[in-house]
């Protein structure tokens, strides 16, 4: 009996979305409010438009993420879900998200949606051992656990996003920082057994092969030659007690693709070289010394520079990549770049980049940080924090890019991994830096090795 009502239900459920068509459909495109993304957000919206108009099975509501309210938090989707559920969610039985760089097939769509009821459905991705971007979960059995791609599209039935919505207002997460945002909604999803799994969708794609409804282009796009190397500023954190090990691998790395850097110490070692800042080392936390190096960066201490990559001395990083990347941008605009983490979203608070994953900041954003006086409570408090929220005070977006790392190649699904151009990894515990480097960053090898 409970097998036919099942059966009878997604039977209602298909013949309820196929009646109306794309109409029944929300697409939320998972923009970002600095320039470049608003733009191929809306590029993207166009596209879908215009593709409805020629399919003739409806017209989708198309929606752009950071349109959808002031806040900047709405990127971690749970802060956006009761707007959501409150303003589509009587007319739509379908909540489909995508990247900016997602293609979608709305025919193809239509006809996924067709087959399944009340889910949560995506493209699987699972870990290979325990993670702790993802707080060791599943240790015993990581694959038993997915999670889903987001440049392959997920989708949240209506009645799943509502439940969530109303979830959401009563009940506190666990964690008060966002980090794997794909993982942890995941998780808040199946809540603890209580609710559905990741339903995988094979025709929820990365690459496009055949009766794909969706596929991705790049993160890392081509906007013309990566920017000159004059035009970034690369400081290099460290501190004496590790210039004998992790400083010999950035200059068995990556080193070499620097045309401007320096590296900032507690103390002045000419063997590297290294500048003193007269901040001591501390030992979590770098604010004050990260503070002393945005003011350096404006001074005339240092060239003249568009803009300024603050790194961590065991960070690997790909500054070709990151050049590549950097030509999509307005140095005249205030951009904040890097992997975006969340602090207590839920209850209005902010987002930041990174600082072991790499912040990537334009002239401009340093100009507005330091001259707003917004600082360090203590010279050891969390740098990236502390800027974070600043920026936010300020209204400067954090601009997220997946192809930056807070973490180890190890650390991620190695099937995510395969599809990125990444631009950077963080910690050298339990591997070979400079064979990861060569691995995931490293496009050409070395001149002496040609």
């Amino acid at each position: 009996m409970l097998k036919l009502s099942i059966i009878c239900h997604l039977n209602t459920f298909s013949v309820r979305l196929f009646s109306s068509g794309l109409g029944k459909v929300v697409l939320v495109i998972q923009s970002q409010r600095n320039s470049y993304h608003a733009r191929r957000g809306e590029q993207r919206k166009v596209e879908i438009l215009q593709q409805a108009a020629e399919v003739g099975q409806g017209v989708p509501v198309v929606l752009l993420l950071h349109q959808q309210s002031e806040y900047e938090g709405d990127w971690s989707i749970l802060p956006a879900l009761p707007h959501l559920s409150a303003t589509y969610g009587q007319s739509a039985s379908w909540f489909f998200f995508i990247e900016e760089e997602t293609r979608v097939s709305l025919p193809a769509l239509l006809q996924v949606l067709q087959q399944y009821p009340e889910w949560f459905l995506g493209k699987h991705l699972h870990d290979s051992e325990a993670s702790i971007i993802h707080h060791y979960a599943f240790a015993e059995d990581p694959g038993s656990f997915s999670y889903p791609d987001p440049a392959a599209g997920w989708a949240l039935s209506t009645p799943l996003l509502r439940r969530l919505a109303e979830r959401i207002q009563h009940e506190p997460l666990k964690s008060d920082f966002t980090i794997d945002l794909k993982h942890e909604l995941a998780l808040y999803i199946w809540e603890e057994g209580n609710g559905p799994k990741l339903t995988a969708v094979p025709e929820f794609c990365t690459e496009m092969r055949d009766n794909c409804a969706t596929s991705f282009t790049t993160y890392l796009p081509n906007c013309g030659d990566p920017v000159p190397k004059k035009d970034v500023f690369v400081a290099v954190k460290t501190c004496q007690k590790f210039h004998s090990n992790r400083v010999p691998v950035v200059k068995a790395t990556w080193e070499k693709d620097t045309g401007l850097s320096e590296f900032y110490s507690d103390i002045t070692d000419a063997s590297i070289p290294t500048v003193s800042l007269g901040v001591p080392n501390t030992e979590r936390g770098h604010c004050g010394k990260t503070f002393a190096i945005l003011r350096r960066f404006l001074s005339k201490a240092v060239p003249k520079a568009d803009w300024l990559l603050i790194v961590d001395d065991d960070t690997l990083i790909s500054l070709p990549r990151l050049r590549k990347l950097l030509r999509c941008y307005d140095p005249k605009e205030a951009v904040s770049l890097g992997e975006r983490y969340g602090y207590g979203l839920l209850q209005n608070g902010y987002s930041y980049t990174t600082g072991g994953a790499g912040m990537v900041l334009s002239r401009v954003a340093v100009s507005s940080l330091v001259s707003s006086g917004c600082g360090c409570y203590s010279d050891d408090a969390p740098d990236d924090m502390v800027i974070g929220r600043c920026f936010t005070s300020l209204r400067v977006p954090i601009t997220h890019s997946p192809l930056f790392h807070q973490a180890r190649p190890d650390d991620y699904s190695e099937a995510l991994l395969s599809l990125q151009q990444a631009i950077s990894f963080h910690k050298h515990w339990n591997i070979d830096p400079v064979a990861a480097y060569r691995r995931w960053l490293q496009d050409t090898p070395p001149r002496d090795e040609l």
